[in-house]
């Protein structure tokens, strides 16, 4: 009876550690999306100014402006 008992915490163990992985990988994923998700809204928001900085100054070494 106590090695049931004794199979049984150490299953609930290994798998309460698992979950915990788990826990941690989904974590970091989600953390790596909302900072690809975060970059992309700043490239969306600021990237046409940029662009259109490069533009002006590649223009102007051309000698166009």
């Amino acid at each position: 009876m106590s090695e049931d008992k004794l199979q049984q915490n150490i299953r609930r163990t290994t798998g309460q550690h698992a979950l915990k992985q788990i826990h941690a990988i989904v974590e970091q994923e989600n953390k790596n999306d909302a900072d690809t998700a975060r970059a992309l809204r700043w490239l969306l928001r600021y990237g046409w100014a940029v662009l259109l900085i490069l533009a002006a100054i590649l223009a102007h070494f051309i000698g166009v402006i």
